[in-house]
C-alpha cells in the first residue's frame, strides 16, 4: 500500500463525520471531533519551531501554538519513529474524543496529512506535574494544600474513567508526567493512547505487549500482561507518593543500588517514621498538627494502592473516600510491590520483619517499555 493510500485510509479511520462500530457496545456513534488542516497547524507553531516546544517523549515532540482566531493549543506530532504507532493514534483519537470530564485534557482535533500524525489539545499554561514537582524552583511552590488538591483531582478523574463514564476506561500509563496542569492548577489526566475500552462485565484482560513506564507499572501487568483497573490503583499509588515525598519512582532499587521510593517508604512506614519520607518543602510550611495527619493518612493510602496483589488494593471510589474522610478507618497496607529482579540490598528487606514478601523477578529490558 502506497503512502497516498494508507494515509487516505488512517483519516477515514479517524474522520469525526463517519459511523463506527463501538467496541463494547452495539450503537454506531458519530465521532465529533475537527480534522485540521497541516498548513494551519504548521503555521500556528511557527512551522514547529524549537522555540514552540513545549516537551518531548517516546512518541515524538509537544509543540504550543496559536490558532487564527487567537486560540492556545498543544500539538502532540507523532515521530515517524516513534514507539506509539497508528493503532495509539486511532486509540486516542477514538477514546478521549468521548470523554468530558474537568480532569481530563480536552482533545480539540487531529492532523493525518502528508505523511503526519498529530494531535491537538487545549493548552494548559502550567504544563506536566513533573515539571514542577521535580524541579527545584518550582517545587517550592508546592505547598501542601496545592499537593492535596492535585491528587484528588487525579483521584476524580481516574474514577470517572472506572466507573462514571459511558466506557471503562483503563489508562495504563498514568504518571507525573501525564498529569497536565492548568492556568489554576487544575490536574489533568493526559496520554491516552495506550488505554483500553473495558465491557462493564469484564474485570481485567491479557496483553502480550506490555506498554507502559517502569516505576509505575504493576506487578501482575509487567509479570504477566494482565491489566485491570486496579493496575491503574497501583500507578495512582505510586504518583500519590511521590506527590508526598517529592521524589520519583524508579521501582524498588535505583540505578546505584540504594533503596528507591516504595522501599523507602515503606521501610520508614514500618519503622513508624513516616515523616521522615515527606518532602521537606512541604514540612516547612506546615502549621498545624492536623496537616500533618493528612499527610500521613495519604501515605496509609498510598501504601494501600501499591501492594502486591491486585485483590488487596482498594478500587478507586473507595480511594475517594478515603482522601475525603478522616473519620474513615483504614486497614494496615501489605507488603509492596517491588518490580524489580534482585538488587544488591536485598538485606535490606528481610529487616523489614514481612514474612509475606515475594520478589518481582523481572528485568529492566522487559519491563521498561517506554
Amino acid at each position: 500500500m502506497d503512502q497516498v493510500t494508507s494515509q487516505d485510509s488512517l483519516m477515514n479511520e479517524v474522520v469525526i463525520s463517519s459511523k463506527r462500530h463501538l467496541s463494547g457496545d452495539m450503537k454506531t456513534e458519530d465521532l465529533e471531533l475537527p480534522l485540521m488542516d497541516f498548513e494551519a497547524i504548521a503555521t500556528a507553531t511557527h512551522n514547529f519551531s524549537s522555540t514552540n516546544k513545549l516537551g518531548q517523549g517516546g512518541f515524538g515532540i509537544v509543540y504550543k501554538g496559536r490558532l487564527l482566531d487567537g486560540k492556545e493549543i498543544a500539538v502532540k506530532r507523532l515521530s515517524k519513529m516513534s514507539l506509539q504507532g497508528t493503532d495509539e493514534f486511532k486509540n486516542e483519537v477514538r477514546l478521549i474524543a468521548r470523554l468530558q470530564h474537568i480532569n481530563l485534557v480536552r482533545l480539540l482535533g487531529c492532523c493525518v496529512d502528508k505523511g503526519e500524525k498529530m494531535l491537538i489539545y487545549e493548552y494548559l499554561e502550567n504544563l506536566s506535574l513533573d515539571s514542577h514537582l521535580f524541579d527545584k524552583s518550582r517545587r517550592s511552590n508546592l505547598n501542601w494544600q496545592l499537593r492535596f488538591d492535585i491528587a484528588n483531582g487525579i483521584a476524580r478523574g481516574l474514577l470517572y474513567l472506572h466507573q462514571d463514564s459511558r466506557f471503562r476506561i483503563i489508562h495504563r500509563d498514568l504518571k507525573v508526567s501525564n498529569i497536565l496542569l492548568d492556568k489554576n492548577m487544575i490536574p489533568k489526566i493526559s496520554d491516552f493512547g495506550m488505554a483500553r475500552i473495558f465491557r462493564r462485565d469484564e474485570t481485567e484482560a491479557n496483553t502480550r505487549k506490555v506498554v507502559g513506564t517502569y516505576g509505575y507499572m504493576s506487578p501482575e501487568y509487567a509479570m504477566n500482561g494482565i491489566f485491570s483497573v486496579k493496575s491503574d490503583v497501583f500507578s495512582f499509588g505510586v504518583l500519590l507518593l511521590e506527590i508526598i515525598s517529592g521524589k520519583r519512582s524508579t521501582g524498588f532499587y535505583n540505578s546505584s543500588g540504594d533503596l528507591s521510593l516504595l522501599g523507602c517508604v515503606w521501610r520508614n512506614w514500618k519503622e513508624r517514621k513516616g515523616l521522615d519520607i515527606i518532602d521537606p518543602i512541604i514540612i516547612d510550611s506546615l502549621s498545624s498538627t492536623f496537616k500533618t495527619h493528612e499527610i500521613l493518612r495519604c501515605i496509609h493510602i498510598g501504601l494501600l494502592c501499591v501492594q502486591e496483589r491486585a485483590e488487596d488494593r482498594p478500587a478507586m471510589s473507595s480511594v475517594m473516600v478515603m482522601l475525603g474522610s478522616e473519620t474513615t478507618t483504614l486497614p494496615e497496607p501489605k507488603q509492596p510491590a517491588f518490580c524489580v529482579g534482585r538488587g544488591p540490598l536485598e538485606a535490606e528487606l528481610s529487616k523489614l520483619g514481612d514474612d509475606e514478601w515475594t520478589v518481582n523477578q523481572i528485568t529492566l529490558s522487559v519491563i521498561d517499555a517506554r
